[in-house]
């Protein structure tokens, strides 16, 4: 797969284009989210990293994803809302994507194909977090386990490079 990470290109919950490219020079933090699953209040992680490494260059963008047990069944309004009212969530969120299979979106084709996972290249669940240096290169893969302040050591070490 000859392609970088900029190269990429996702649309918003609020139906904008965005470039991967506007997110240069950042730490980006890739996770597919779903609002009915065990792992949503992950959510209040993924927002406490977000503000207090937002300022220091990290990003965060949210990919929900409706492929798991049906946990990502409503409208990009409901998920937009659900995301606020229930987590305060501030950090970019994307409309709802397939993370694996034929119509997976390319973001995640080209994460898995650059950090394979521990039983193969598939997305296992939702809250899977993929980080991306500062120049695009994909540094490591977590599993949706992984609570988000389990990162931060990492984090740390990638915004001060």
């Amino acid at each position: 797969m000859n392609t970088d990470f900029f190269s990429l290109n996702a649309t918003t919950l609020q139906g904008k284009e965005v470039s991967m490219d506007t997110y240069k020079d950042k730490v980006i933090i890739v996770v597919n989210t779903a609002s009915k699953c065990g792992f949503t209040p992950q959510y209040e992680g993924l927002e406490e990293l977000h503000r207090t490494y937002k300022d220091k260059g990290l990003v965060i963008l949210g990919f929900p994803c409706n492929q798991f047990g049906n946990q990502e069944p409503g409208s990009e309004k409901d998920i937009a809302e659900g995301c606020l009212i229930n987590y305060g969530v501030s950090f970019p969120m994307f409309s709802k994507v397939d993370v694996n299979g034929e119509n997976a979106h390319p973001i995640f084709n080209y994460l898995k194909s650059e950090l394979k996972g521990t039983f193969g290249n598939n997305v296992k669940w939702n809250f899977t977090k993929f980080i991306i240096d500062r120049n695009g290169k994909p540094v490591k893969r977590f599993a949706p386990i992984t609570k988000p302040e389990n990162m931060k050591e990492l984090i740390e070490k990638l915004i001060t490079k």
